[in-house]
């Protein structure tokens, strides 16, 4: 079993949107004869972008899953997505891998979400291999894209295989070491012939055959020795130096070809086979007993088993599937586990190994394996399901914080709580969805990682719930309250034949200090309002305060003093004295010198060094208040207070100003006062849209 085990690949390619990622899938299934033509993504057969919300935007959005063999090797393939938007799902999903292959266009080179690539493997300490794709397009440029990656990642980043020839011309790929040179017939056959070096490329090949020796000898004292006094290495040592290297994360290989025609794929999977980690190389994963205690699983079939829920799909009619990477032991279909974070029970039924959109029924699966179950009760993403006797956790990376929100709405009266429900089962396949109800603005507020992630959730909801919805910009929550005092009466007296209505009282209103909120004070004395009515005057000012007087926004932070009134013996009720209470509250505030109040966000921007200028200034436009600045590498963090009407649609702001490199955080702080001429703004405003409903 050891033996199956070291011919396990697990690995997940990442990537910049458009940098060929998916394609490099597609022609690893073909070359291994998993799949019988070469897919394309430009042309909608793709297996592994199928969702019908991808194949609209022929972007990945939802992670994808393949196993296929390679002479005689299992490959468990992960396609991520590469737009920031679906950043969330790439984390979650690359702890289930045993390393990352990072995608690099060999026409445009390293892209924001490249770094964000090789953060994650970095955190989560997956060796990287490199494979620069797309060098049969115009402009490809392979030296060029090399130095470009060198210049972001460092000189262990060295380059295992090159290109024969460029663009039209691209025919095939030299492997460095071994020395020999793969020429392809034509495109998409698979055929290829071994052959010489051409002469041009033969120093090339001897700088970089040079520069791996060196790589390797510096990740091995024992090879370092060797290599200082003899100045070169075998082959044996230096492919034994190269595995080692790339597993301890020492060296990054570079590799290249094209994943539209399958040119240096077939040398790809080889090369995977000879010095891609498998689960035995990655060692003990480290997880968490109930108690809180560090402790680790080793991946072996005889271990305790352990697994962590890295996807959870739901369909309307089959269900919920649940996607997991078995770390350790074995497990088997109809199988009892334990789901350690639930502490509760999950049955199995079918085990079933994910190929795209289709699955295959397996009887067992160890360590290294993906595989899905249907219809598990309680068990959702970031979940570890294991051997009930010995219980452990795996734990998650911190998730990314939602950067952008909308106000949902249903397009058909009557729609809400399936809109709810609806929502509430596409969070369960996407951790970085937030829903939540505002209850100052009554709407629902739908959060995620910018307006391509919700405009895509909004499309699932009606296709796969036949829910439609409205979007638009969250209303600001402001604030209404007073900066002076004032004393006024409210009489409310009505006769209508019979008993009539009858409530008089004089209050006097004050501002309280922010954050205070609302402070009553009976101050009668000698009866002049009964005490069964006072109460009645307080919920009169307490209801009216709801929608405020200004602009209809809540008032806030005021105290009002009950001093005076009257009363008829028949015509007093509890419903005069608060109408009575709510015409005082809203004359007093009228002579108060009213003022609306709006959000102030707390922001931390992070941003490369060149772009800081570029913030600040934009900051100061949106009426923000800079408070600070510190360094971060070579990136800046920028804190400041922002007012929220201000920022609402800051995400898709900052990516344009940065070229996608800026991230931010945002939390509410506090409560200001307007300024005087935006105030009128918002009160004539809200005006309007009171008069046309």
């Amino acid at each position: 079993m050891k033996e199956d085990l070291a011919k396990v690949r697990n690995f997940a390619l990442g990537a910049h949107t458009g940098a060929g990622k998916t394609s490099l899938g597609e022609a690893m299934l073909f070359t291994a004869g998993a799949t019988t033509r070469l897919n394309k993504v430009d042309q909608g057969n793709s297996v592994l972008d199928f969702e019908p919300e991808e194949l609209k935007r022929k972007i990945t959005i939802s992670s994808a899953f393949y196993t296929f063999e390679w002479n005689k090797y299992t490959f468990h393939l992960i396609d991520t997505p590469g737009d920031f938007n679906f950043i969330t799902e790439t984390q979650t999903v690359l702890h289930g891998a045993d390393g990352v292959v990072v995608v690099v266009d060999a026409v445009d080179g390293v892209k924001v979400q490249t770094e964000k690539v090789w953060e994650l493997a970095d955190a989560l300490e997956h060796p990287i291999v490199i494979f620069i794709s797309k060098v049969d397009k115009d402009r490809a440029d392979f030296k060029r894209t090399v130095e470009d990656i060198r210049n972001n990642f460092g000189d262990i980043c060295v380059p295992i295989v090159i290109p024969i020839g460029s663009g039209e011309h691209f025919k095939g790929v030299v492997d460095v070491l071994q020395g020999k040179a793969f020429i392809y017939s034509e495109p998409e056959s698979k055929q290829f012939s071994i052959q010489n070096i051409p002469s041009e490329l033969a120093d090339e090949v001897e700088t970089y055959k040079e520069q791996i020796m060196e790589r390797v000898a510096e990740a091995d004292d024992e090879l370092l020795e060797k290599y200082l006094e003899q100045g070169s290495l075998d082959l044996d040592e230096v492919e034994r130096g190269l595995r080692a290297a790339i597993v301890s994360r020492k060296l990054v290989p570079i590799l290249c070809g094209s994943g539209v025609t399958a040119i240096g794929v077939a040398q790809f999977l080889d090369f995977m086979t000879r010095y891609f980690p498998s689960p035995i190389d990655r060692g003990p994963r480290v997880a968490k007993t109930q108690e809180g205690e560090e402790t680790s699983r080793r991946p072996l079939p005889e271990e305790p088993f352990s697994a962590l829920v890295i996807k959870t799909l739901n369909d309307p009619y089959a269900g919920r599937l649940t996607i997991m990477r078995v770390f350790s032991g074995t497990v088997s279909s109809d199988s009892t586990v334990y789901n350690a974070n639930k502490k509760s029970k999950e049955r199995f039924g079918a085990l079933l190994s994910i190929q795209g959109k289709g699955q295959k029924q397996v009887s067992e699966a160890g360590p290294g394996a993906i595989v899905a179950v249907a219809k598990l009760k309680d068990t959702f993403t970031g979940d570890t399901l294991c051997d009930e006797k010995q219980p452990v956790m795996y734990e998650l990376l911190p998730l990314p914080p939602v950067v952008y929100s909308l106000a949902v709405e249903p397009k058909s009266r009557g729609d809400e709580e399936k809109i709810f429900s609806s929502l509430a089962r596409l969070m369960e396949e996407d951790v970085a969805l937030k829903l939540e109800r505002n209850d100052e603005t009554k709407e629902m507020i739908l959060s995620g990682m910018g307006e391509i992630h919700i405009e895509a959730t909004v499309d699932k909801l009606q296709r796969k719930f036949g829910v439609e919805v409205n979007l638009r910009l969250p209303k600001v929550p402001y604030k209404e309250t007073i900066r002076g005092r004032s004393r006024v009466q409210g009489k409310y007296k009505k006769q209508t034949g019979g008993r009539g209505q009858y409530g008089d009282c004089w209050i006097e209103i004050e501002p309280l200090p922010r954050g205070e909120g609302f402070k009553f004070v009976d101050k009668i004395v000698g009866g002049v309002i009964p005490k069964q009515f006072i109460p009645a005057v307080e919920k009169g000012i307490v209801e009216a305060a709801q929608e405020g007087v200004l602009a209809g926004y809540p008032t806030i932070d005021f105290k009002v003093d009950l001093v005076d009134g009257s009363f008829h013996p028949v015509d007093s009720s509890e419903l005069a004295f608060k109408i009575a209470g709510s015409m005082a509250f809203k004359k007093a505030v009228m002579e108060a010198k009213p003022v609306l109040l709006e959000p102030i966000m707390y922001m931390e921007i992070t941003v490369p060094d060149d772009c800081m200028g570029d913030i600040i200034g934009d900051l100061n436009g949106r009426r923000g208040k800079v408070l600070g600045m510190e360094s971060k590498g070579k990136k800046q963090i920028i804190k400041a207070l922002v007012p929220m009407v201000e920022v609402l649609r800051y995400a898709p702001d900052l990516r344009s100003m940065t070229a996608g490199r800026g991230v931010f955080i945002m939390r509410f702080d506090h409560y200001e006062e307007v300024p005087a001429q935006l105030q009128e703004k918002i009160v004539e405003q809200a005006k309007a849209e009171k008069e046309n409903k």
